[in-house]
């Protein structure tokens, strides 16, 4: 757990939250070892956040990430012309759904029916068993992101959250709520991204060290 070391090394106030983050490595190790995918969601700055998890998962973050050569060959056949162009530039992913950017349907959702399901209803529309929620909430007392978390709970998916200190509603209801040790928004903020880029390099090294 290198990248975790290094984090923790590099922001010493973070070593509260150690433990945590070991769980929350080994729920979302296991949801990409049964072919599952994250789901990830936040509002304003969490929201932000929520994409730039999805960015580090779906991509190359710090490691080369190979694609089987299987799949290699099935790209060249139907691709023809264009193989080798494509299998040149394909990276592997870590599959993640930025719940956050889906704007027809979170306008829609919002309007017609209730501003604070916009979450919920996505988690329901795209969640699976052995799926990971991910909410990201600084009080930990978003209504949107706890309906969303208690909806994957009841659904068969594994929740981690990421809050401030105090924990909120959030904690009561993920598997693993990360708690980083301020209640200040802009330094909770400012927590999460170290501990949510050692979290992806982690899952990173495990598929494609």
């Amino acid at each position: 757990m290198n990248s975790l070391t290094q984090m923790i090394k590099e922001h010493p106030a973070l070593s509260v939250c150690e433990e945590d983050i070991l769980q929350a490595y080994e729920l979302l190790k296991l949801t990409y070892e049964n072919g599952g995918k994250a789901l990830v969601c936040g509002n304003g700055g969490s929201a932000a956040d929520s994409e730039h998890i999805v960015g580090e998962l779906m991509k190359g973050f710090m490691l080369p990430r190979k694609i089987p050569t299987d799949t290699l060959a099935k790209i060249k056949l139907a691709a023809t012309s264009d193989g080798d162009y494509i299998c040149d530039n394909l990276q592997g992913a870590l599959p993640a759904i930025s719940l956050v950017s889906q704007s027809a349907i979170i306008s829609a959702y919002a309007n017609d029916i209730a501003a604070d399901m916009i979450f919920a209803q996505q988690v329901y529309g795209y969640g699976k068993p052995g799926d990971c929620f991910i909410g990201l909430s600084t009080s930990g007392n978003a209504k949107n992101v706890l309906y969303a978390a208690k909806t994957a709970k009841a659904l068969g998916l594994s929740t981690i959250g990421f809050t401030g200190q105090p924990g909120g509603a959030l904690k009561d209801v993920c598997d693993v709520t990360i708690r980083v040790p301020s209640a200040s928004t802009p330094r909770i903020q400012e927590y999460h991204l170290p501990v949510y880029h050692a979290l992806c390099m982690m899952v990173e090294e495990a598929f494609f060290g």
